[in-house]
């Protein structure tokens, strides 16, 4: 698998998304989400994902303004929060989104949460939105596969995208075939569980190995499974270190021991049980 900090893989409907990027979630609005983007803009980050929710949308959207990188070299994810779902409220928060982001499109639009209820309604919206040419692809996040088959019974348009939690000890191994299976493309938040699983000793072990550190052994696994991955660091040297996983590539054994270490250990909510 040769992969470089660039690679791209193709949606669904044949755009292509990088496989590597930057998550801002729980960065401060102003300098630090700003400051984090264009660093890992330097670095030769491409994906850029945030989401009404954090608050930090506007300041995204500086950093890539201020980068001398093309508009359409970089791809930038935001994502419709809980209290708007329903047709006419998605669309609503679409709107404050993107004069927010002051962009004239956004390459990624998600749902942020599978709402019990509305999220029929929203998806319409969705729909919609894309049609209209407003984004260039949407997606759903947190998703469990119950909520994909509902979603995949009344959707015009496929989910391109479904961004989870995964991990090592999180691997969602079912999930993730099921995707693979409808050309749903997976993405990883919190690959680095918070960095709570950096002390355990088979990454440990692991990452002595390959003289790595445990933030990119376990990157590089999520990569290696083909999944779109967006650690997130808002420290200078993490963000170049994070992107520091294209100079080698992990053992088809050792890949089978990590993958041993899932434990459905969430750092974040855990959507098992939405109805």
């Amino acid at each position: 698998l040769m992969l470089k900090i660039d690679s791209k893989i193709k949606l669904n409907n044949e755009l292509e998304i990088p496989l590597f990027g930057l998550g801002v979630y729980l960065m401060d609005t102003g300098n630090e989400t700003r400051q984090a983007v264009r660093i890992a803009l330097e670095t030769g980050y491409r994906l850029i994902d945030t989401a009404s929710m954090y608050g930090n949308e506007r300041d995204v959207v500086l950093a890539v303004k201020e980068s001398s990188i093309p508009r359409q070299e970089i791809f930038v994810t935001t994502k419709l929060w809980n209290s708007d779902h329903g047709y006419d409220r998605a669309l609503r928060a679409f709107d404050k989104s993107m004069n927010r982001l002051a962009l004239d499109y956004v390459d990624l639009y998600l749902i942020h949460w599978p709402v019990e209820r509305l999220r029929k309604e929203t998806w319409r919206a969705m729909e919609k939105i894309y049609r209209d040419g407003r984004c260039r692809t949407i997606g759903v996040s947190n998703y469990q596969i119950s909520h994909l088959e509902e979603l995949l019974d009344l959707a015009e348009v496929v989910p391109a995208v479904n961004q989870v939690e995964f991990s090592p000890f999180l691997y969602q191994k079912d999930l993730l075939e099921y995707c693979h299976s409808h050309h749903i493309r997976l993405e990883a938040y919190s690959p680095l569980t918070r960095t709570t699983k950096f002390n355990d000793p088979t990454i440990q072990q692991i990452a002595n190995k390959y003289q790595k550190s445990p933030a990119q052994i376990m990157i590089r696994w999520v990569l290696q499974h083909e999944v779109i991955v967006i650690p997130k660091s808002s420290n200078r040297e993490h963000i170049r270190e994070n992107a520091e996983v294209f100079d080698f590539s992990i053992s088809a054994e050792d890949m089978t021991v990590l993958d041993g270490l899932n434990q459905n250990y969430h750092i974040s909510w855990d959507p098992t049980d939405v109805r």
